[in-house]
């Protein structure tokens, strides 16, 4: 990768990328529930299979996180990605994939219900990350036909969800070479603790996918970002569209990323 990625130009998803077409193969959404250690209990996610899935056939897999106001059903009730990645699949612009939509919120009660703010559910969204990385990924590498190096795992988010993405993915790069985060929000670290080392990054790094909207009041955070890892020379996409801090901003995210990863 090159750090102004010059092969690549924005583009708004075309009228109709989230509408449900009619005579396309679709793939299917479910939820499971695999056991946590981190949390100590059963805990629920989504899994999407795309169309055509088989048992025989290897797939790379995204990790698509929810905001601070959500769960493991928010993309699926707000965001529609079935819907946009079926129609993907249909137009042959995605690599085959799994798509896996955790909660976020690692706790024992973690229904996004009361103050979303308080701070046992603020530290539960930094506690996901043991239960991604040492419950969720392994349930998932255990039940479904899935590549497991780093170049086959994908992790992205919105909002608190993409600050996550963030938080975890470039922490993480000896699991994940393909990061996304669109509007991440204030729970994203700084810039220079997310990469201390950022020409090892820029080794490593398949795609770092960065975006928010032009009216977004959280955008300061995408901005430092994108100015550290632009003076670092570190290989970004970064996409200032227009939206606020909302759905039509993630759901473009998630278009252009995921036909770009794996």
């Amino acid at each position: 990768m090159n750090d102004s990625i010059p092969d690549y130009t924005m583009q708004t998803a075309p009228a109709g990328y989230d509408k449900e077409r009619e005579g396309i193969a679709r793939g299917i959404i479910h939820t499971v529930e695999y056991p946590s250690r981190a949390v100590g209990n059963t805990r629920k996610a989504m899994v999407y299979t795309p169309p055509g899935y088989s048992a025989e056939q290897k797939y790379s897999v995204l990790y698509l996180l929810h905001g601070i106001g959500g769960d493991e059903t928010e993309w699926y009730n707000h965001g529609k990605p079935q819907i946009i990645l079926d129609n993907l699949y249909a137009d042959q612009m995605l690599k085959p994939m799994i798509v896996v939509l955790p909660n976020g919120r690692a706790m024992l009660n973690d229904r996004a219900e009361g103050d979303h703010f308080a701070p046992d559910k603020v530290q539960a969204f930094e506690t996901f990350e043991s239960d991604l990385l040492h419950d969720l990924i392994p349930y998932i590498e255990a039940n479904y036909p899935v590549r497991t190096d780093r170049m086959h795992r994908a992790i992205a988010g919105l909002s608190m969800g993409g600050g996550q993405s963030l938080n975890i993915g470039l922490n993480h790069l000896d699991r994940f070479a393909w990061i996304g985060a669109f509007s991440p929000a204030p729970n994203t670290k700084l810039p220079e603790l997310l990469l201390p080392e950022p020409q090892k990054a820029a080794e490593l790094l398949s795609l770092l996918w960065l975006s928010c909207g032009d009216l977004d009041s959280l955008k300061n955070v995408s901005d430092r970002t994108h100015a550290y890892l632009s003076q670092h020379s570190v290989p970004h996409i970064w996409v200032e569209e227009n939206g606020d801090h909302d759905w039509p901003v993630w759901k473009n995210g998630l278009y252009q990323f995921s036909k770009l990863i794996f």
